[in-house]
């Protein structure tokens, strides 16, 4: 008898410890997953494509860049010194040509007649079309010199700059608030080192977050196992389902409050040559977002649309609060189970319960958004000579879909074997 007893103590110690690691282990589960949404929210608001490839302010830099290198290293050349100086005979020879033409119209004026003597007396129209090649020569050795290509480059930059003052949208406060709180919030300022520390950040949370939920799932397992190999104990069974149900309160918890779906969709690269230099842009961000099944009801009940609220409340009630009901009675129903309302909530409200709905709605929804969003994004991957563009499909289901097919698996399990023990009550129900 005593020895029964002391293994009947040790089994509810070892459970309770089972117990508390695996709530400790799904607060972990839940915290990491957390920090893991958390952290790439801030990375899509970061590297928002609103911020980059669709903001006229970050067009407008990178192309003045490209044309401020343009001008900074533009020097007139030899052969473009032949065609300025060719250009310039030309306009000179036709300016000479014209002038000496419109003196030698007929004069009907002293004064005019006077002009053209004194025209023909003092000015060789031959002679000064010779003088052409020589004074356009010096013409464009004046503007060749270092001097004068400097005082052209600053006019050409001077008017690029009153362009780029005009050119400008209404991203730069915003953006510039996302970089600073970025700045304030993890200590950096360059964009392309929180790139990084983010990266080594998510591959650290994502290990950490995959372990805590497989050593949760473990101690719910070996809670099994133990519950398996005592099945015998007729004495220990109610305190043993009893166990069990606080096990899959844990596994309900962690279920609904942990991201169970994050939509991911990037255009990871976008390269063109503009003017022989490269122009690019990274890690744009189309469309983020991570949602657990708590997240969905809380945004649908935030709306002002009464479908909207009408859907959150239903979700609300079958796959959130009837469940955690449903636990409770079965509880009850160890220790009471005369009572028709606990009987029912047991044995009958199961078609209510919306649980195992929701993971197929979720496995439905996430083939379906990832399906669309590979298609789309293939049509956006472009490799020609002048234009390349990748993009990339985040998009997966989180730990969080995981834990809770696990309470939905569990609980079913509890219910079966609830109904194997309790017989007469379902007969009588039907």
């Amino acid at each position: 008898m005593m020895r029964t007893k002391i293994a009947n103590i040790l089994l509810v110690t070892c459970l309770c410890i089972l117990l508390a690691g695996a709530a400790w282990f799904g607060y972990k589960t839940h915290a990491s997953a957390k920090a893991q949404q958390e952290l790439k929210q801030d990375y899509s608001l970061s590297n928002s494509v609103t911020f980059g490839l669709f903001s006229v302010d970050q067009w407008r830099e990178r192309l003045s860049e490209v044309i401020d290198h343009q001008i900074d290293g533009y020097s007139i050349t030899p052969e473009q010194q032949k065609a300025i100086q060719l250009a310039v005979e030309k306009q000179l020879h036709s300016l000479i040509a014209k002038t000496v033409a419109e003196i030698d119209k007929p004069q009907k004026s002293i004064g005019g007649k006077l002009k053209k003597m004194a025209f023909h007396a003092l000015v060789d129209s031959n002679a000064l079309q010779e003088q052409v090649r020589p004074f356009a020569k010096t013409i464009v050795h004046k503007i060749s010199s270092p001097a004068s290509q400097e005082r052209l480059k600053g006019i050409a930059s001077s008017k690029i700059k009153q362009l780029e003052n005009q050119t400008y949208d209404n991203t730069y406060e915003a953006s510039l608030k996302v970089t600073k709180f970025i700045s304030q919030k993890y200590h950096i300022a360059d964009p392309a080192a929180f790139d990084k520390v983010v990266n080594d950040r998510l591959a650290i949370i994502w290990m950490q977050t995959i372990k805590n939920a497989l050593y949760m799932l473990g101690c719910v397992l070996a809670a099994l196992i133990l519950w398996w190999f005592t099945r015998h104990n007729v004495r220990m069974q109610a305190v043993l389902f009893a166990m069990a149900l606080l096990f899959a309160g844990v596994l309900l918890v962690v279920g609904l409050t942990t991201p169970i779906i994050e939509v991911d969709a990037r255009i990871q690269s976008l390269k063109f040559v503009l003017l022989g230099e490269n122009v690019a842009f990274q890690n744009q961000v189309l469309f983020f977002q991570s949602k657990s099944i708590w997240g969905i009801i809380t945004a649908l009940l935030d709306q002002q649309k009464p479908d909207a609220i009408t859907v959150g409340i239903l979700i609300l009630l079958f796959i959130a609060v009837l469940p955690f009901v449903r636990l409770i009675a079965k509880g009850i129903h160890i220790f009471i189970s005369d009572n028709k309302v606990v009987n029912y909530l047991t044995f009958e409200a199961g078609k209510w319960d919306m649980a195992d709905v929701m993971i197929v709605g979720v496995l439905m929804t996430y083939i379906g958004l990832n399906g669309i969003l590979k298609s789309q994004l293939t049509n956006l991957n472009i490799h020609s000579g002048t234009l390349t563009t990748n993009t990339v499909n985040y998009t997966s289901l989180q730990p969080g879909y995981f834990v809770f097919v696990a309470y939905v698996v569990f609980e079913t399990l509890l219910s079966y074997i609830l109904i194997r023990t309790n017989p007469d009550k379902v007969k009588k129900r039907r």
